[in-house]
């Protein structure tokens, strides 16, 4: 048996890693004795037995059991005190109780298996033996002692140390008497002596920048309304449904009077009539993790289990996507497990040294971004993002994960110089852990979680990120084309006189346009850190520049892929978006404005409403040039098909009318003009064909039939085949 004096000497040095071989009710050689460690107290005593003896002057207590003591007392016993300024205060004690945390879910965890780690690590209320209270719990290996600090003990790290699993590197105490909504932290102690607090990797609840504290989560009690969407969204083939993303960043999207931020609720009631009105099919919030700087946009995580407490609580949350939901809308998340901040109060060298960051700086630090890369070769730091992952579509109902930086994640040569970064085991650039993490990641939510979609943030010739681990991929369901964002958006800026030169820009993107299945992202990273916004990036005058952004969108969603506009995009604001205040609603007091809005309903509602517009945006099959080569002229024009189905969409880059334009056609017959960007509800001129052209058997552009239009200038025509003649 351990030498008791040895024990409680590091008791009270802050140094024992098994306070219960001292504390509670113990063995001795004169009969049972209860210990209590009380620093600052005075006086104490057990409940319904008697005054307990003060052992030294650092706050040990202990009571020597008589025969009449032990019939008193209960297996949790009580503990009463008296602090320096003579108040009292009561606890059923914590080292009362046997482990609570599972052998299994240890093992689990520290396999990288456990697709659950939060309902046990964290701060999860729980009843022990009819005692209603907090257990806590946290990896953190090779520390020599970790505490719960909170208001309830003062803050002080030495009131409630918790006891080591042996072998797992987890800590776990459970605390009678909490309630949701206590603050909390905890403290460790490194092997070198370094003492310093932490917030809880896994808490679900945290305190407003600047504070950094986790606060005890509370029961969900949102009765969830959206049972039809979900067992509907598993059976949804939503490769050849139409796929529309309006993204968000909540905390600019709108604000109070007052310039604070939204809560999730009243988000809610004005965010999702707006998705519904014009005609999205889904949300993707930008990062609602908590974060401690509001200009990371969220991307910067310092809790990844805590919805951001800038817009409110969890249920809140839930509320949100609900009403989403009924409203049949979907809801994305982005998710951020490329990298981490380097604050000191969270991940960061969590235990006194690299822990959930790869130990060498060469793979364990993002030089351009000042943050940390996980560890993906060490299983706890793996199951906690796939855990993660997992726990925001199964608490949250979420539809999709929008995974953050993956190009960043896959080479370990990443924006780095030669000689700053470490081959793999093979002597290549390819981060085989990382990989190895993505296949995993991607497979656990595809099982658990049937209609879920994952997207990648992915900027390289990266192969088969959206092909399934089986056929050698990474498992994703679609992959942004940054490729088609780049040279679209590279197109558009040019003034519409050097534009017959870079026509290759619009057409290149169909050589690669199926190897993956594709997002078309018009993003929040284009349009700030003086990237102007995309009314911005249009050349001309203002008339120009409002007709170039309505030919941009009418181009994005005529290109086979599915389709992401950033907030502010679909109604054309002037400046570039600021995390630190709401979009320039005011706006929309303004018709060229509005036409960009009603342009944007009236484009989603024909995308979603054509099937030959979205059933076939991953098969070449439903596409087909009708004339990529005219560059002489800068016009573009294409086909969509579907089951019989045609449209042909023609484009035409420069602000001149091109009369008696001809075009080829697959079908003779009528064409409806199912829509023109330059009509006057949308603040065009409203040059066009009077809503119909005819078409004659007369072959062109490879093509058995042929229209001869007029082409408004700088603006988009969408014709649908209806009838032949």
């Amino acid at each position: 048996m351990p030498d008791p004096g040895h024990l409680v000497a590091r008791l009270e040095a802050g140094r024992l890693h098994d306070p219960f071989l001292v504390l509670g009710r113990q063995r001795a050689s004169g009969g049972d004795v209860v210990r209590a460690f009380l620093p600052g107290a005075s006086r104490a005593a057990l409940v319904g037995v008697g005054e307990m003896r003060r052992v030294d002057e650092h706050g040990l207590f202990e009571r020597t059991l008589s025969a009449a003591d032990v019939g008193c007392l209960p297996p949790h016993h009580g503990v009463t005190w008296r602090e320096d300024d003579d108040r009292w205060h009561q606890v059923t004690s914590p080292y009362s109780f046997a482990p609570i945390v599972h052998d299994d879910d240890l093992h689990l965890f520290g396999e990288g298996r456990h697709l659950h780690a939060y309902r046990f690590l964290g701060a999860n209320p729980r009843t022990i033996d009819g005692v209603d209270g907090c257990l806590f719990a946290v990896w953190a290996p090779g520390v020599e002692r970790v505490s719960v600090v909170g208001a309830f003990n003062g803050w002080h790290g030495l009131r409630h140390p918790m006891r080591a699993r042996a072998g797992t590197g987890v800590w776990e105490l459970f605390i009678p008497g909490l309630q949701a909504g206590d603050a909390y932290q905890f403290e460790l102690r490194a092997v070198d002596g370094r003492v310093f607090r932490k917030a809880d990797p896994y808490a679900r609840q945290m305190t407003l920048r600047p504070d950094t504290a986790c606060r005890i989560p509370g029961a969900a009690h949102h009765a969830w309304g959206d049972d039809g969407w979900m067992r509907r969204r598993k059976d949804v083939r939503w490769q050849q449904r139409p796929l529309s993303i309006y993204e968000v960043h909540a905390g600019s999207w709108r604000r109070a009077s007052d310039g604070s931020f939204l809560d999730y609720r009243t988000l809610s009631q004005s965010l999702v009539p707006y998705v519904v009105d014009l005609g999205f099919t889904h949300v993707e919030l930008l990062p609602v993790m908590e974060h401690p700087l509001d200009e990371s946009w969220g991307y910067h995580v310092s809790g990844y289990y805590a919805p951001t407490s800038r817009h409110g609580d969890a249920d809140g949350l839930r509320q949100l996507v609900d009403a989403c939901h009924q409203a049949g809308v979907g809801v994305i998340l982005d998710w951020v497990p490329a990298h981490f901040p380097r604050d000191d109060f969270a991940l960061a060298r969590f235990n006194g040294e690299a822990l959930y960051e790869h130990a060498d700086p060469r793979r364990g630090e993002h030089r351009d971004w000042g943050t940390l890369i996980f560890d993906y070769g060490r299983n706890e730091v793996r199951n906690f993002l796939v855990s993660n992952a997992v726990y925001w579509c199964e608490e949250f109902h979420v539809d999709g994960l929008r995974v953050d930086a993956v190009a960043s994640m896959l080479y370990l040569d990443y924006s780095r110089a030669d000689g700053d970064w470490l081959p793999n085991r093979d002597g290549g650039r390819e981060n085989l852990e990382a990989v190895a993490f993505l296949r995993e990641l991607n497979e656990a939510i595809h099982d658990r979680f049937p209609g879920v979609i994952m997207v990648a943030e992915e900027s390289t010739a990266w192969p088969g990120v959206t092909r399934g681990p089986d056929d050698a991929g990474l498992g994703f369901d679609m992959k942004w084309n940054m490729g088609w964002m780049n040279d679209t958006l590279g197109y558009f800026r040019l003034d519409p006189v050097h534009r017959a030169h870079h026509h290759h820009k619009l057409t290149f993107g169909q050589v690669y346009a199926y190897s993956e299945q594709f997002m078309l992202p018009l993003s929040h990273d284009e349009v700030v850190h003086m990237k102007d916004s995309l009314l911005g990036k249009m050349p001309g005058d203002a008339w120009q520049r409002f007709a170039g952004l309505r030919l941009l969108l009418a181009w994005q969603f005529a290109t086979p892929g599915k389709k992401l506009l950033f907030m502010g995009g679909e109604f054309g604001q002037d400046a570039e978006w600021s995390e630190a205040q709401a979009l320039d609603w005011d706006c929309l007091a303004r018709p060229a404005h509005a036409g960009i809005q009603r342009l944007v309903a009236d484009l989603n509602r024909l995308y979603a409403g054509t099937s030959a517009m979205h059933r076939r945006d991953f098969d070449s099959e439903g596409f087909r040039w009708i004339d990529c080569d005219d560059a002489a002229q800068s016009v573009i024009s294409l086909l969509r098909f579907d089951a019989g189905r045609h449209v042909a969409c023609v484009f035409n880059m420069t602000p001149v009318v091109r009369e008696g334009y001809r075009i080829g056609l697959p079908a003779p017959g009528a064409y409806d003009e199912r829509l023109n960007t330059d009509a006057a509800r949308y603040g065009g001129s409203n040059c066009g064909n009077l809503g119909r052209v005819e078409a004659a058997p007369a072959p062109c552009m490879g093509l058995p039939a042929s229209a001869t239009m007029t082409l408004p200038p700088l603006a988009a025509v969408f014709l649908e085949w209806c009838r032949q003649p």
